[in-house]
């Protein structure tokens, strides 16, 4: 009879302090605690449906997700993020537009292709039009000013990974003028975005080189795989929408992050309730 490991996770979980709640998942599962740094496991006999472990999951606010099988995590060797709504808690061209005024427009058009109901290239370039003409000033004042605070758990994750020796890359259908400095802040290794358009110090409502789309995504995983001398599997991925879909399906492990349905329902990991660094318990031998 084959088994199943169940991983627990939530926000600020502290396996000592909420050990009630992780002893009644075993219980509402049938398996066995085994409690680990910053998370439980749960060991069951045999797997159970999807459906069960969010249902209880729900109800004892963790987040149950299983090992999936034929994951091996001693040899992760490079997560790969995205960066909007994932890294950091914000859409950086919502933040601009915000600046400008155009808020409202340019959010609307952004969740419709998070949702996968727009082209994302298209969409982009309708959003990026709406912006021509801004102080490309309104760019810094986005990134001082605070409008892209890092998502819950982001800096422990990313300071996890250093003494495993896994590398870390943020790719994004935003813009390399932040990708860059998140880059420098968490000291990932590398970053790719789309590039904006300036003149004159002001932004001309084009993108400068081809889009970096839900394909770019995931040629830049298997790029940096071949920079690195890796193989797909060795990579986990992370996101949150509908572009990230052909990137997570390429990795080794699929995190859905908070992520729109379309997503969420396409990746074994699903973390709605955790910060960033539970993707931790699951490269932990």
């Amino acid at each position: 009879m084959s088994r199943q490991v169940v991983v627990a996770t939530a926000l600020g979980l502290d396996p000592a302090r909420d050990r009630g709640r992780l002893e009644a998942a075993a219980e509402a599962l049938g398996g066995r605690l085994e409690e680990r740094a910053g998370h439980g496991r749960l060991h069951l006999d045999r797997p159970l449906p999807r459906e069960r472990l969010e249902a209880a999951g729900r109800e004892l606010g963790l987040d149950l997700n299983p090992l999936p099988e034929g994951f091996d995590p001693r040899r992760v060797a490079l997560l790969l993020s995205d960066m909007d709504s994932t890294l950091v808690a914000a859409e950086t061209i919502d933040e601009i537009a915000d600046l400008a005024g155009l808020k409202p427009q340019v959010a609307a058009i952004t969740e419709a292709a998070m949702r996968g109901e727009l082209d994302f290239a298209e969409a982009l370039r309708r959003r990026v039009a709406l912006l021509r003409g801004l102080e490309a000033e309104a760019l810094e004042r986005v990134w001082a000013e605070g409008r892209l605070p890092l998502s819950p758990g982001a800096e422990a994750l990313i300071a996890g990974l250093r003494p495993r020796g896994i590398r870390s890359a943020v790719v994004s259908g935003g813009f390399d003028y932040f990708t860059a400095r998140l880059a420098r802040l968490l000291g990932l290794d590398a970053h790719r975005a789309n590039r904006l358009g300036m003149r004159e110090g002001r932004l001309t409502g084009e993108l400068e080189g081809p889009v970096v789309d839900a394909r770019a995504k995931a040629a830049f995983l298997e790029e940096l795989c071949d920079r690195w001398g890796l193989r797909p599997e060795q990579v986990v991925a992370v996101g949150d929408g509908a572009n990230d879909l052909p990137m997570l399906r390429r990795a080794g492990l699929a995190v859905a992050w908070r992520a729109k349905p379309v997503l969420r329902e396409a990746a074994p990991v699903r973390l709605d309730r955790s910060g960033l660094d539970a993707i931790l318990a699951f490269i932990e031998p």
